[in-house]
């Protein structure tokens, strides 16, 4: 049976947007912002992430690291073995998110393969092996568009998410990594909230140089930072994935225009017949009636539309729901 999952109140569903959109804000920061005593905020946010509510995380930035390959997975498989699937998926480490999609019989994956010995094992010889499994597609993601990562459910107006973020670091062009680096990419995966000084030690550093160290990566876009929630909790009712096929001119200014839109929470071009794979995030069937109307129905450029919607979400942002299954 599927856990009841109850809606936040109001004052902890806008803390939880305000670490949707800036994952490392202090709470003071976060208070400053939303007009609540740095007090209020600790006292209600503390609770959120000691029971997993909210969850920080880091995930890196395929660019950055040329052996990883950034694969979107379509599986379909038995109806009465996708619980099975979807959680062995989850288990795995290379997978970004997973989600059960449709009529109950397919799942979509985001996984990083380590390389093309990865990949070609997870194609040629896992998939095959697995009698539940009855075809898939794969889609290498070519460009994920950034924008979306300032996600905020719409529950943010943008005085609130500019004084969430009043110094952004400097971007910086493919900022060399360092030895360092892969060790606070690690504890910032395993705690994207982790004080300096725990990042310090972890990395074997000093805690100014794992500040400065965390703000190159993020600026250069080497590492996103991001917090996990159960979108339910936030009165987000309907979840889907579309599957765009967007003429080859028009598909930067679709993807930027889509990055950007409040109920889009990842975009990214693909390989294959659907070359731009969107995750929306709506408050009901309505709204995202409204979003493919209006929002999709005025792009130019969209020649067809997929949508597949969600009917749960296994693993996001590289994190295992509890209970998801």
């Amino acid at each position: 049976m599927e856990k009841v999952r109850h809606q936040l109140n109001e004052p902890d569903s806008r803390i939880a947007a305000a670490m949707l959109a800036a994952p490392r804000a202090s709470w003071r920061t976060v208070g400053r912002a939303l007009g609540l005593s740095e007090r209020t905020v600790v006292r209600r946010a503390a609770p959120l992430f000691g029971d997993g509510t909210l969850r920080a995380t880091a995930v890196r930035n395929p660019v950055h690291f040329p052996e990883l390959i950034p694969l979107a997975l379509r599986i379909r498989c038995r109806p009465n073995r996708i619980s099975a699937i979807a959680a062995t998926l989850a288990r795995r480490p290379d997978t970004i998110w997973v989600d059960v999609l449709g009529g109950g019989d397919e799942i979509c994956t985001i996984l990083h393969l380590d390389g093309p010995d990865a990949r070609n094992n997870l194609l040629l010889r896992d998939l095959p092996a697995t009698p539940a499994v009855q075809s898939w597609t794969s889609h290498v993601l070519l460009r994920v568009f950034p924008a979306a990562f300032d996600w905020s459910g719409g529950l943010l107006t943008e005085t609130e998410l500019t004084s969430l973020r009043p110094d952004p670091p400097a971007r910086l062009s493919r900022p060399a990594l360092q030895p360092v680096d892969h060790q606070l990419i690690t504890a910032l995966i395993e705690d994207g909230r982790a004080p300096y000084t725990d990042l310090a030690r972890r990395a074997d550093t000093t805690a100014l140089t794992a500040r400065r160290r965390l703000e190159t990566l993020v600026g250069g876009q080497v590492l996103r930072l991001a917090t996990e929630v159960d979108l339910a909790r936030l009165g987000v009712r309907a979840e889907a994935l579309l599957w765009l096929t967007v003429a080859p001119g028009g598909l930067e200014e679709a993807g930027q225009r889509l990055s950007r839109h409040p109920q889009v929470r990842f975009t990214t071009a693909t390989t294959g017949a659907a070359n731009l794979l969107v995750a929306v995030a709506a408050a009901d069937l309505d709204a995202l009636y409204h979003f493919l109307s209006d929002t999709i129905g005025g792009l130019e450029h969209i020649t067809t539309l997929e949508v597949t919607p969600i009917l749960t979400g296994v693993k996001r942002t590289g994190l295992v729901r509890p209970g998801s299954l």
